[in-house]
């Protein structure tokens, strides 16, 4: 089943690691869990790791990302009575 396109803009990124790192990176990526490609590996692993420290609060979110559930409407703005 083919995934649907992503319809965020992307941007490149160039990062240097060891030989160590971008060997892990390859043993990860031929198991088929992480990408088609180190690069692909890579960004999973950079984003997983991003969300564990938002959702701990140690890292910003964007703008347009919700930080909470909603809070109830205020009944002096016209909310329900």
């Amino acid at each position: 089943m083919a995934r649907p396109k992503n319809t965020l803009k992307t941007v490149q990124i160039t990062v240097s690691t060891t030989e160590q790192v971008k060997d892990v990176l390859d043993v990860l990526t031929n198991t088929g869990m992480y990408g088609k490609n180190v690069a692909e590996t890579a960004q999973r692993l950079l984003l997983e790791k991003i969300r564990d420290l938002a959702k701990d609060g140690l890292a910003p979110m964007p703008a347009f990302a919700p930080s909470g559930p909603t809070p109830p409407p205020d009944e002096k703005q016209g909310g329900p009575e």
